[in-house]
This record gives C-alpha cells, structure tokens and sequence, in this order.
C-alpha cells in the first residue's frame, strides 16, 4: 500500500482505546487525523443540557446526521491536502448504532423504567425507524466503500471506561462490535484486528501498512494523551455547566416521548 494514498480506518465500538490509537498514529506518522466532533460535543451545541440517556429518537437521529456532515467536511479537507487520512471511527458507527438501538432499546444506558417505558412507546414509531435507518445505511455504505481504503478494527479487549458518559450497555456494546466487522466485511473492506497495548497497536500499524515512523512511539503516545485528556476535560466542563436535575415532570415526558 502505498501510504501517501491511504484512507485508513480504525474501527471499534464505545470504549475500544480508538481515539487514542488514531490520536498517537496521526502524530507517529504524520497523516492527517480524520477526528470530527464527537457525539458529545455535538450534544452540547444541538441540546445544551441533556444527557444521552434522555435522548429522544428524533434528537438520536439530528445527532447522527450532524456527525455524518461534520466527518465528510473533515475527510474531504484532509484528502484535497494530503490525499490520506487516518480516521477515528468511520461514517459507519452512528449508522451502526442507530440499528443496535433498535435490537436493545434507544437509551441503553438509563434505568430499567426508562426503558420500559421507551420500548413500550415505540411500537407505533419502528417501522419508520427502521426504514429510515435502512435508507441512512445505504447512502453511508456507499461513502465508506468509495472513500476508505483499509480498516483496522479494534476488538472489545476491556471494559467500559466508567466516565459517566458513555449512553450504552454492555449487551449494546457487544452488538456494535460484531455488526461494524461485518459491514465492513460485506463491503469489501474485511478489517485488519489489531489488539494488545497501544504501543503494540501503534507498531503493528506502521508495520502492516508501512507507513512512515517521525517520532518515537511513545512520545507519540503521550502527546496523544495530551492532547485527547485536554479535549475531554473541556468537552465534560461544558456538559456540567449546562446541565440542569430534571423535574419529576420532566423525567416523566422525557420517559414517555419517544
């Protein structure tokens, strides 16, 4: 592979050690980082104050659009500069999410009531859903065939990092996983697993794909983490700020909206 032209993935569901895999191999290499804005600081922009377990299918669904549109910018910007990229995640996940959603509930990660209450008024709502995400699946499918080139996946090696943030469960997480490597897969990009620390992923990396090396790994990594425990402390500041406890009127019609 010639890597000046490589459009390179690393996959993985919540909690897999991507970010900071694709963080430390942009600086080890010098590839620009594809690292659009995450869910949560598109949450706090699109609904200051709420937290993902609360989301509602149509705020799930804004989310997930707004990340799609902010990835394809970022990736275009990085291939008409550099021709390559190195990307955290792919078009894939929301989409991905959204369907694993539909198996074990929209809000994973709140209470057993909360999601009683949301399975039960969402019967009437999942055969749009479901269309809706078949449609959303076709149009980023034939994004990641056009645009990737190679993807490593990341395995679920350990368990959920316990931020308080992360709207998901394990029985979620697991689904997730399986269903990125099969798509991928299905579209031809059968992805490379890749686990082990970071610095044996980081150098597996270079070495599968031969991709250049300007700094020594673990400096790599430690202005990865940097850079990324930065980013996450201002990104949590701003969510306690704008959050507000709920009323018990607002717990109930958060619960009974689906």
């Amino acid at each position: 592979m010639n890597n000046h032209h490589i459009r390179l993935v690393i996959s993985g569901t919540y909690s897999t050690g991507k970010t900071t895999t694709t963080t430390a191999l942009s600086i080890l290499t010098g590839i620009p980082l594809i690292n659009a804005l995450s869910a949560r600081e598109i949450l706090t922009d699109l609904y200051p104050g709420r937290r993902f377990q609360d989301m509602t299918a149509d705020e799930l669904m804004a989310l997930g659009l707004k990340r799609f549109e902010k990835r394809v910018r970022a990736e275009t910007i990085a291939y008409k500069e550099a021709g390559s990229f190195i990307s955290d995640g792919s078009v894939l996940n929301e989409w991905i999410y959204g369907t694993v959603r539909m198996k074990v509930g929209i809000n994973p990660g709140s209470t057993m009531p909360h999601r009683i209450a949301k399975a039960v008024m969402g019967i009437p709502f999942k055969p749009f859903m479901k269309k809706y995400l078949t449609s959303y699946g076709t149009v980023v499918q034939q994004h990641a065939k056009e645009w990737y080139t190679d993807v490593v996946h990341l395995p679920v090696e350990f368990p959920m990092d316990p931020d308080g943030h992360r709207p998901v469960s394990e029985e979620y997480r697991t689904l997730s996983d399986q269903e990125i490597r099969i798509s991928f897969k299905k579209l031809g990009l059968a992805p490379f697993v890749v686990g082990g620390t970071v610095v044996d992923r980081l150098q597996t990396i270079v070495d599968r794909y031969h991709l250049p090396q300007i700094m020594p790994v673990e400096e790599a990594i430690k202005l990865a983490q940097q850079r990324i425990t930065t980013n996450r402390e201002a990104v949590a500041k701003r969510m306690i700020e704008q959050y507000h406890e709920l009323t018990l009127g607002e717990k109930v019609k958060l619960m009974t909206k689906y």
